[in-house]
C-alpha cells in the first residue's frame, strides 16, 4: 500500500512562511532561480494582510482602498506564476532546529524539511490596554479594515481612537465608502511634530508618503468627521456591551456615543516565530517594539533562517516586497544559483523607501500611557490579569515575563502573548526599573497556535513515496 504524503514536497530548499508582500515576492524570486521553494500560509488566498483578498477583490472596494491596496495583485499575479508550492489555509505550529516545519491544513498536521526558512509573518497591532477594552463591541482599527477587505463591510457607528497612519487610512477609507467615523480620537501627545522635524529632510526622500498621509487627513476633515486631538485617559463606557468613548482633550472631559470602538496604537513585528526558534532580538527604542537581529539580507542569528517584512521592523509593503527579494537572493546565492537583479539596487530602493520612517517613528511613538495602564486594567485578555497583578508579581520577586507567566498564566492562553506580550514586559520593565533588553520577552513553546486533538490524531510525518 502506498503511503499517503502531504500536499506539497517534503523537502524544499527554501520555505517561506506567510504569503503578504514580502513572502509572495520571496516566493517569486527564489522559484525564478529554480529553488524547490513552498510558501505556506494561513489565509485562503495570497495578500497577507496589508493585500487581503486583493485577487478576488470588487471594483467598488478597490476604488476606497486606493491604488497602494490594489499593487499587490501584481505580487499575486506573479507568485501564481511561479512554480512556487502555495499551500494556503496552513497553519505553522512549530519548527525544530534543524528546520523541520509542522504545519496543519484542513485538519490533518504534515511535515515540511527546509534547507532555509524565511519568516514573512508581518506584524500584529500594538496592545492598546484601556478600561473597557475587553467589552462587545471594541476591535482594532485593522480588525475593521481587515472586515471591509474581506467581505465588503464597512462598521457604521464607529469611533477610531489612538495614533499613527493606519488610523486615518481607513478613517479615510470609511469616508470614501460613505459610512465615516462618528469620531476620530487622536492620542498623539502634544509637540510631537516638533520632535519629529529634524528628521524632515530625510522624510522628503518620501515625499510621496507625505503627500499621502496630508490627503488622508483632508479627506475626513472634508467629511466633516470630529477630531479630538490630544486625548487622554480614555475609558470604553457601557454597563455591558460598549456604548462610546470618554477620554480628556485639550484639558476638557468629553464623551462620544457610539455602538463599536476601534483602538489603534501602530504596529510592531509579530516575533513568535522569531523567539520559538532562539533569534537574537533587541529592544528598538525608535519603533518601541522587540526585533530580530538581522543582517542587511534579514538572515538571522540562526544558520539559514531569514526574516523579511514587518517581521522584520515596522517598514510597510514596498520595502517588505524588497526585503522578501533581497533574502531570496541571498539564499538562492548560497545556493549556487545566479540571483536575477543586482542586490546593491535592491538595497538602495529599500534605502530610499525607508527615508520616512524615522520621522513617522517620532511623530506617533505611543504616548507614556500607553504602555503602562491602571492597576484595574486588564493586560491578558486570555486569562483576565490585570496591570496591578503584574506589578504585585514583580514586587513579589518575579524579574521577568516568564516568571510572571508562572505566578499567574499571563501569556499562556489562545493568543499565546501576542496582545499581551509587550506591555506585559513594559510594566515589568517599569516596575524594575530596567532596560527592555534585560527584562526580556515570553519564552515561545510549540504549538504556535491552538491545534485541535484531531489534528494532532491525523499527524502524517514526511516520507518518500514507494517508487
Amino acid at each position: 500500500m502506498t503511503p499517503k504524503t502531504n500536499p506539497g514536497p517534503h523537502s524544499c530548499d527554501l520555505a517561506i512562511i506567510g504569503a503578504g508582500p514580502a513572502g509572495m515576492a520571496a516566493a517569486a524570486t527564489a522559484a525564478q532561480v529554480g529553488l524547490k521553494t513552498v510558501i505556506l500560509d494561513e489565509g485562503d488566498r495570497p495578500g497577507g494582510q496589508i493585500y487581503r483578498d486583493v485577487e478576488q477583490t470588487t471594483a467598488q472596494r478597490k476604488q476606497v482602498l486606493g491604488s497602494d491596496y490594489t499593487a499587490g495583485g501584481a505580487l499575486a499575479a506573479a507568485l501564481r506564476a511561479s512554480d512556487a508550492v502555495y499551500l494556503p489555509r496552513s497553519t505553522v505550529w512549530n519548527i525544530s532546529s534543524k528546520r523541520l516545519i509542522d504545519y496543519s491544513l484542513d485538519g490533518t498536521s504534515f511535515q515540511l524539511q527546509a534547507s532555509a526558512i524565511i519568516v514573512a509573518t508581518g506584524a500584529v497591532e500594538r496592545p492598546f490596554p484601556i478600561p473597557g477594552w475587553t467589552k462587545p463591541g471594541v476591535t482594532t482599527v485593522g480588525a475593521l479594515q481587515i472586515l471591509f477587505k474581506s467581505s465588503g463591510i464597512v462598521e457604521e457607528d464607529a469611533i477610531l481612537a489612538g495614533s499613527g497612519p493606519l488610523l486615518w487610512l481607513v478613517a479615510s477609507q470609511m469616508v470614501a465608502a460613505g459610512s465615516p467615523p462618528v469620531a476620530v480620537v487622536e492620542t498623539t501627545p502634544p509637540r510631537r511634530l516638533q520632535a519629529a522635524l529634524p528628521h524632515i529632510l530625510g522624510a522628503l526622500r518620501g515625499h510621496h508618503y507625505l503627500r499621502k498621509g496630508l490627503s488622508l487627513i483632508r479627506a475626513v476633515r472634508r467629511a466633516k468627521v470630529p477630531v479630538f486631538k490630544d486625548a487622554t485617559n480614555l475609558e470604553v463606557i457601557g454597563d455591558q456591551d460598549a456604548t462610546g468613548l470618554q477620554f480628556i482633550s485639550k484639558g476638557q472631559r468629553r464623551t462620544v456615543s457610539a455602538r463599536h470602538v476601534a483602538l489603534h496604537q501602530g504596529v510592531v513585528p509579530n516575533p513568535q516565530i522569531t523567539r520559538l526558534l532562539g533569534c537574537d532580538h533587541y529592544w528598538d527604542s525608535k519603533q518601541h517594539c522587540f526585533r530580530p537581529v538581522t543582517s542587511a539580507c534579514g538572515l538571522t542569528s540562526v544558520e539559514h533562517v531569514y526574516v523579511a517584512g514587518d517581521g522584520a521592523g515596522i517598514m510597510g509593503a514596498i520595502s517588505a516586497d524588497l526585503q522578501g527579494r533581497l533574502a531570496a537572493q541571498d539564499i538562492a546565492t548560497s545556493m549556487g544559483k545566479s540571483p536575477p537583479e543586482r542586490s546593491d539596487r535592491l538595497a538602495a530602493k529599500l534605502t530610499k523607501d525607508a527615508a520616512i520612517r524615522p520621522f513617522l517613528e517620532a511623530l506617533y511613538a505611543p504616548a507614556p500611557d500607553v504602555m503602562s495602564p491602571a492597576d484595574a486594567v486588564t493586560v491578558c485578555r486570555c486569562e483576565d490579569i490585570t496591570a496591578g497583578a503584574i506589578r504585585d508579581a514583580v514586587d513579589l520577586g518575579a524579574p521577568g515575563p516568564n516568571q510572571v507567566k508562572s505566578y499567574l498564566r499571563s501569556g499562556m492562553g489562545p493568543c499565546q502573548g501576542r496582545v499581551c506580550g509587550l506591555v506585559v514586559a513594559t510594566i515589568i520593565a517599569q516596575r524594575r526599573s530596567v532596560s527592555m533588553d534585560e527584562t526580556g520577552y515570553f519564552r515561545i513553546r510549540p504549538p504556535l497556535k491552538p491545534l485541535t486533538l484531531q489534528e494532532l490524531a491525523r499527524f502524517q510525518p514526511t516520507q518518500e513515496l514507494d517508487p
